[in-house]
């Protein structure tokens, strides 16, 4: 008789989350300069991804234990067919004859001996108990199941849909001015009569994402995916800072083969693909507009990867984006082009990059490079370009390296020279006046160290450096149309944190921020942020 195996799965979602606990701040003095704190989402696409690649697995694995228990429950009529034939065997001698009257010795076969019935009698208890432990697991299987057919989200299609996202609370204590009070990006002078410190909590940075699993199509896997936030800003009414609105991160629809992907839609930059990990804010990445560019734009990219060995792949990626320059919509309802969408092309990214995993870490370096044309009207032209690099080195098995370091021209629509692209020689309003692409460099680089599976200690610096010669003897902040200081010629920024998973849908955070910002013609402001954060993955 087969001996039937027996299996059981059981599958988890990883997630993050963060609640706000906070202790009190020294006051630093008036005349110290502000920080400006801009955090940003866990490295969202390759930590999403992987718990995407863990949930297809699981999905799989559920797919394997439904042809199991399949085969476990016909197996089990075998064997109660067998276990009732056997009984009938046994309990007709149990009489002393059978009902014709037949005796023990009689009602065993000519060829079979007493002895031989005695044998089968000791084997029944036994082939009881493995039908009781085969429908012990049968009844395991079937929970999973249940389990796993609870978590699916109805859709209007038959295609399998996933329902995933973050409810986050942060709590923060400021001291010095800032942009944004809960996620600040650069240190502004306190206005006089101001406080120095203040202290609030939001919950508008919690995240709700949907990804859609649709057809497979030419041997590619379709699937597309939307997330968003509630930080679109605030209603004019009164307690309007609890009713943030809802606003589109991202947006995409994915074809992926083997080797290939080809991804369409919203999304975030290809060629900045890291930022440091942080809870103090998920609705713009860590250090935006202080040295980590980001963007989430409408663009169609194709990647492809190059197996070099068991180990390592060489990646390609190239794709043409919305070419965008940092400029504000002037009409809430309609949209006007920006310079970039004027010059009637988009822009063009390439990315390369080579990895291999190192001790279950990734050990990568990537280059990439971007350029858009910009119309600022009245044939007033300037290229914008930048070059980056980025990195990912384990140096020990509990500490880590990573970073990103660019140069480039007129980028502010990607984040560098804190979202400026351009400054004028004079009045903006005047067809005559000319301008200049503004130059940039920066970069932020991260220390992680993994005290244990559940706790992290992350370090991080940053900088963005718009080049000051770019602007002195050629532009003012007034000609920008701005107040003083309102041209930044340097951000800087850093932090130390801990991070701590009980479980992996459960986050908690601490965060300290410091931000450092010198405007051109005023000087230097500084702000500092301690923050607590907890969320829930989902």
């Amino acid at each position: 008789m087969k001996r039937p195996g027996t299996s059981a799965v059981g599958g988890a979602a990883f997630a993050l989350a963060a609640l706000i606990l906070f202790g009190p701040y020294n006051v630093v003095p008036q005349s110290q300069a502000q920080e400006t704190a801009s955090a940003t989402a866990v490295d969202t696409s390759a930590a999403v991804r992987d718990l995407q690649d863990q949930v297809r697995q699981l999905r799989d694995l559920v797919e394997q234990m439904r042809a199991e228990n399949i085969q476990s429950r016909a197996e089990m009529r075998r064997l109660r067919q067998d276990l009732q034939a056997t009984r009938a065997l046994l309990e007709r001698p149990a009489l002393g004859q059978t009902g014709a009257g037949t005796t023990l010795a009689e009602a065993a076969p000519q060829n079979e001996s007493p002895a031989a019935g005695a044998a089968s009698a000791e084997n029944h208890a036994p082939l009881e108990e493995h039908v009781q432990k085969l429908e012990e697991s049968n009844s395991l299987i079937t929970s999973k199941i249940d389990e796993q057919y609870q978590t699916k989200v109805e859709t209007a299609s038959k295609y399998r849909a996933r329902l995933h996202g973050i409810v986050l609370m942060n709590a923060f204590r400021n001291v010095g001015g800032s942009d944004n009070l809960d996620f600040p990006s650069y240190a502004l002078p306190v206005a006089g009569g101001s406080p120095a410190a203040t202290l609030g909590a939001t919950l508008r940075q919690s995240e709700i994402g949907l990804e859609i699993f649709g057809p497979n199509l030419a041997g590619a896997k379709t699937s597309a995916d939307i997330q968003m936030d509630f930080a679109g800003g605030f209603p004019n009414t009164g307690n309007g800072v609890n009713f943030g609105l809802v606003r589109l991160q991202t947006a995409s629809v994915r074809f992926d083969w083997d080797q290939t992907s080809v991804v369409a839609g919203q999304d975030s930059l290809f060629i900045s693909p890291l930022s440091p990990t942080s809870f103090a804010s998920l609705a713009t990445p860590t250090f935006a507009f202080a040295g980590n560019l980001w963007a989430w734009t409408p663009q169609l990219r194709v990647e492809h990867r190059f197996p070099i060995s068991d180990q390592q792949t060489f990646t390609v990626q190239a794709g043409i984006l919305d070419n965008l320059d940092w400029e504000p919509n002037y009409n809430s309802f309609l949209r006007t082009p920006q310079a970039g969408e004027n010059s009637g092309q988009p822009a063009y990214a390439l990315r390369t990059a080579w990895s291999r995993p190192v001790q279950g870490r990734p050990l990568s370096f990537g280059v990439a490079g971007y350029y858009g044309e910009q119309n600022w009207m009245w044939s007033r032209y300037v290229d914008a370009w930048a070059g980056m690099a980025d990195w990912q080195i384990p140096i020990m098995p509990r500490l880590g390296l990573s970073g990103e370091f660019y140069r480039g021209r007129g980028i502010g629509g990607l984040g560098g020279a804190i979202g400026t692209s351009i400054v004028y020689g004079g009045s903006p309003i005047y067809n005559t006046t000319p301008i200049r692409g503004l130059d940039t460099a920066g970069g932020w680089t991260q220390l992680k160290f993994q005290l244990t599976p559940k706790l992290e200690w992350n370090g991080a610096v940053s900088e963005d450096d718009a080049f000051v010669g770019d602007v002195r003897g050629f532009a003012t902040d007034a000609n920008n149309g701005g107040p003083p200081g309102s041209i930044i010629g340097r951000n800087r920024a850093g932090l130390v944190n801990v991070v701590f998973r009980p479980r992996s849908d459960l986050v908690f955070s601490a965060e300290f921020r410091r931000l450092h910002t010198f405007p051109i013609y005023t000087s230097g402001s500084a702000a500092n942020q301690v923050s607590l954060a907890a969320g829930i993955l989902f």
